[in-house]
């Protein structure tokens, strides 16, 4: 008799919180260029694909197009989630469509696990961060999944019994781990057992008996096809990667097979390109397989329950061949082989020590806010979720706070909720597991460490001196740092944002904005900021704003609001003010005597004025937070950059024979030719295909003509930037296919296209491809489609890559 056989492959798929723990919000990374942060890159490279994922036929056309998601097993963590919330929103629906499709596929068992909630090492974290961790990660995925979640992924597959304590009690069904971290096994009902490392079958589902008399489900991955996916390029190509997932098949085993292997989710397109593409070539064919069935882990379990039961090696995970070591000491564990880890242990040292503080005074404070604060954190989770919505808050604190809160009990009980959420997100577990210390990743954590310290600092608490102290016991592996004093002190400490920076920024920024009052989201999402009374004056290169700003933190309501100036001197030169000293009246008159000044006087009078009558604390151009920093330096220096190019513009036109006969000759240009003509052909293609972006098709020959130029002094254009202006392009004009003007936009986009070859670059032609099929689709149901509209859009088919079969047309 044969036995059934399953395939399930599962993706973790995480990123550690990479938002500033002040604001809210994901800064720009300069390392993830061309893209703005390393969400926004990977989701690019990896979460969009696997939404989408390609199948191709033999000349490179899609042929069709698969939601990988629908059909692997796959968990995504919290904090990724709700950034992806607000940045990918589109890509987010495809997951949680993913899942509920998979739930009609398997018997009501959806792909979708849940995670614990930042990714810290549960068997490192105390029993009621443990609780909290799970609690929120259960509460995150009912939210986004609508449903109690079956399965849990751990973070690295850490695990001790406690951890599985947790799951259960939380109603989790089972989670995954590496068949190294099971200890012994044995067949229900028999007496020995059975113990060798790595040896487990990793086919079938196990049962693990917890000390509180309750059980957990557990399946081992299989490893050695897990570390081939991960690490050894057996993405590169869709037919070996099959071929080695039926190869983990035994005919030797008398019982249902469950093939299944864990990875990061990452792998697929991210880590390696195209890998999203060799799995949808996978998960196709097994679709169609009558010998093998699809499944994932919560389907498997109601099919086939454990029969046999294991006893788990605690302390252990799937990337520490050392245990949990890797995320408390040097243990050996690396990626980069020539720097040391000794910051490991002195930095988890420096954190328990804070944290210790951190809870007692949770625990003594809260008991003034709540009837059980430790419940009251565990609830926390429904403010998280809402995005700190205010009713959602009022309902939280009437159902955990104690009655008749005053204002300052609340916002003390806000404080102590924001001091606990940042006390385990700087456990996160990425902070640990790679090489130095003041690598973004621990560095991250380290800022959240300052933001609970700072918080603290309210309730009387000076915690920085002792935690700062006992971080020094760090030692960096680069001398500019030295030790976890200079990281701190050069990397932590200048980020700290307080009410008096934010209110700063918006006062510098209004002047960028009209003087319009209210916050930008891409600014400070945890802080709302309005403005009134505000003048804006103009004098040559400079300016001068002046009013009244009131901000309040959306997340512990503590307000603050003040009176400011910002003199713009010209250039990056800013000089702020704020001053909470003057009442209304004589506001006024200092107001009605500064733009008085500002008109007639001279600068030098101007702060003479303001050091007379408007002390306070000073802000300079450095304290803008950074996306908005950046966003006004553009602005400043727009100017001069076009000074620069009518310069190099008038040199490039000057020289064009001399430089078309250097290009003959095969003569190298001289370094300030060459600066001059690059920068004259870079602006002017950017010019051009921008102008076309906006319709205006006419642009064509001059980007020709800028071309044969740039051949002729062995010009390379910019191939990053102008492709992704024209994949933006396309996306744009292919959204338009069905508004209407079908005909019109197919034009559009063709002429890009031509602009594409002309330049010589590939675009990416990724989601203007989407746009296209979704086009088609909508159009089609809607029997807008007639013969001649047919014909376009075969036409378009063939030049963004699609098989026409796909439209439904055979030749």
């Amino acid at each position: 008799m044969s036995h059934p056989r399953y395939i399930c492959i599962h993706g973790h798929f995480y990123q550690p919180p990479r938002e500033n723990p002040w604001l809210g919000v994901v800064e720009v990374q300069d390392s993830a260029s061309p893209f703005h942060d390393w969400n926004e890159r990977i989701t690019h490279e990896s979460y969009a694909p696997n939404a989408r994922a390609r199948l191709l036929d033999d000349q490179g056309r899609i042929i069709n197009i698969l939601n990988n998601y629908a059909w692997m097993s796959f968990n995504f963590g919290p904090t990724l989630l709700n950034w992806m919330a607000g940045s990918a929103p589109d890509v987010l629906d495809k997951i949680v469509e993913a899942d509920r499709v998979s739930r009609e596929r398997r018997g009501g068992h959806g792909n979708a696990l849940a995670q614990a909630f930042n990714h810290m090492i549960l068997p490192l974290a105390t029993a009621r961060d443990k609780k909290t961790q799970v609690t929120w990660g259960v509460e995150d995925f009912r939210r986004r999944f609508g449903r109690d979640p079956e399965g849990m992924w751990l973070a690295e597959t850490a695990v001790d019994l406690a951890s599985l304590e947790a799951l259960a009690e939380a109603g989790i069904k089972f989670t995954v781990l590496a068949p190294s971290q099971a200890g012994r096994w044995r067949k229900l009902g028999e007496k020995s057992w059975t113990e060798e490392q790595g040896g487990i079958d990793p086919s079938r589902a196990y049962l693990q008996r917890l000390p509180s008399g309750r059980s957990i489900a557990l399946f081992f991955y299989d490893g050695i096809i897990s570390q081939q996916v991960a690490f050894e390029r057996l993405l590169d190509r869709g037919e070996k990667f099959l071929s080695r997932l039926f190869g983990g098949f035994d005919e030797g085993r008398d019982h249902a097979q469950l093939m299944h292997i864990a990875t990061d989710g990452e792998s697929y397109g991210h880590h390696h390109a195209h890998g999203d593409m060799a799995l949808a070539y996978v998960l196709e064919r097994l679709s169609r397989d009558a010998d093998v069935r699809v499944t994932n882990y919560g389907e498997f379990l109601e099919l086939h329950p454990p029969a046999w039961e294991v006893e788990i090696h605690e302390d252990s995970s799937w990337s520490c061949a050392h245990g949990v070591e890797r995320w408390r000491s040097d243990c050996g564990c690396k990626t980069r082989g020539d720097w040391h880890q000794k910051w490991r242990g002195p930095l988890r040292a420096a954190l328990d020590g804070l944290k210790k503080h951190l809870d007692h005074l949770f625990s003594t404070r809260g008991r003034v806010c709540f009837r059980d604060p430790w419940a009251a954190r565990n609830g926390y989770i429904q403010v998280l979720l809402s995005d700190y919505d205010p009713e959602t808050t009022r309902k939280f604190l009437k159902e955990f706070g104690h009655p008749d809160l005053d204002e300052q009990q609340t916002t003390d009980a806000l404080r102590l909720l924001e001091i606990q959420l940042d006390s385990m997100l700087m456990y996160t577990s990425c902070g640990w597991f790679f090489d130095e210390l003041s690598g973004l990743e621990t560095t991250q954590c380290l800022q959240y460490a300052a933001r609970a310290i700072a918080l603290a600092r309210h309730f009387g608490r000076e915690l920085e001196e002792d935690f700062v102290a006992a971080l020094a016991k760090a030692p960096s592996n680069l001398a500019e740092y030295g030790d976890g004093r200079g990281v701190w002190e050069k990397c932590v400490r200048p980020a700290v944002v307080d009410l008096d920076r934010v209110l700063a920024h918006h006062a510098i920024s209004l002047i960028y904005r009209n003087g319009e009052g209210g916050t930008r989201d891409e600014d400070a999402q945890s802080y709302a900021v309005e403005a009134d009374d505000v003048a804006i004056r103009a004098r040559g290169a400079g300016h001068l704003a002046v009013g009244r700003l009131v901000g309040r933190s959306r997340r512990t309501w503590i307000k603050s609001e003040s009176h400011f100036v910002v003199v713009h001197f010209g250039g990056l030169d800013f000089h702020t003010v704020l001053c909470r000293d003057l009442d209304a009246e004589r506001f006024a008159t200092f107001r009605a005597e500064l733009l008085a000044t500002y008109r007639a006087g001279s600068l030098a009078d101007v702060l003479a004025l303001l050091n007379r009558d408007f002390a306070g604390v000073s802000h300079r151009l450095d304290d803008l937070f950074r996306d908005e920093q950046r966003r006004i330096i553009g602005i400043v220096l727009a100017d001069r950059f076009d000074d620069y190019r009518r310069m190099f513009t008038r040199l490039a036109n000057q020289d064009e024979e001399v430089l078309n006969r250097l290009g003959q000759l095969n003569y190298p240009i001289p370094k300030p030719m060459r600066a001059a003509a690059l920068t004259f052909l870079d602006a002017n293609l950017h010019e051009q295909i921008d102008a076309m972006i906006e319709a205006d098709e006419s642009r064509l020959l001059e980007i020709e003509h800028l071309c044969e130029r740039g051949r002729a002094w062995g010009y390379t254009p910019p191939r990053d930037a102008l492709g992704k202006a024209l994949s933006e392009g396309l996306r744009r004009h292919l959204r338009g296919l069905g508004g209407g003007d079908a005909a019109a936009a197919v034009v559009r986009v063709e002429r890009l296209l031509d602009a594409a070859a002309i330049i010589g670059i590939t675009p990416d032609l990724w989601e203007a491809q989407n746009e296209f099929l979704d086009a088609f689709v909508g159009l089609a149901d809607s029997g807008e489609i007639d013969d001649v509209l047919g014909q376009t859009f075969r036409r378009l088919a063939v030049r963004l890559e699609v098989a026409p079969t796909v439209l439904g047309w055979r030749p």
